[in-house]
């Protein structure tokens, strides 16, 4: 596959994976754009990883509101003429809804979710980045980002297994999975090459790079 044929690629994973790093790296590669989330902008974001029950809810729908605004962006762009990188998938806004919210104030996201996303742009490849919660905690530490040293380690382990049965079950874009913890494509440029290669070679199905177990 031709990297003219990578019109919108998502690079996904849980907090501190280092999806913002790749996506940046991958949209040099292939000359083209980044749509990236902007997590400092939401303002209820420290409450909630400081007290994350009576701030869960508005912190959730400034993301939603934050990501329907990006889509339209995206629905304007010329995606036919670059690449689109992305760091992170839109519809996995509700896997932290359905992990952080009430019944009753999910029910109110849910409609909401429903009413104003609208069309989404589908992929054409997904990259999941993979990682155990003590690199993620290490790399939280490493980036000094001082509301996120606030997440539980309890939260993170429940994102981590979210994120692994959303994508278990995931078949809606070719996907590959990529031991994060083992390969260092931000610093190691051999590990990018590595990693890069594949991805050139993906066309459809699910693919896994893990050098080594973790």
């Amino acid at each position: 596959m031709s990297t003219t044929e990578f019109n919108y690629i998502v690079v996904e994973g849980p907090i501190g994976v280092g999806k913002t790093t790749l996506a940046r790296k991958l949209a040099a590669s292939f000359n083209g754009e980044t749509l990236l989330e902007a997590p400092e902008e939401n303002p209820f974001l420290p409450r909630f990883y400081n007290n994350p029950g009576p701030n869960a809810l508005s912190t959730q729908l400034f993301f939603l509101l934050q990501r329907i605004r990006q889509i339209q962006d995206l629905h304007q762009r010329d995606m036919f003429r670059t690449t689109t990188v992305a760091d992170y998938m839109v519809e996995k806004d509700r896997l932290f809804a359905r992990l952080n919210l009430e019944p009753d104030e999910l029910a109110l996201y849910e409609q909401l979710y429903e009413h104003l996303l609208g069309d989404t742009i589908e992929p054409d490849l997904v990259i999941y980045l993979q990682a155990p919660v003590n690199v993620l905690l290490e790399r939280i530490e490493q980036r000094g980002i001082d509301y996120e040293e606030m997440i539980d380690q309890n939260y993170l382990q429940r994102l981590v297994a979210s994120y692994t049965h959303y994508f278990y079950h995931f078949e809606d874009a070719p996907l590959v999975v990529v031991n994060a913890a083992e390969i260092d494509y931000a610093y190691k440029e051999e590990d990018y090459e590595m990693l890069l290669e594949q991805l050139l070679t993906i066309q459809k199905g699910r693919h896994y790079l893990n050098p080594l177990p973790f």
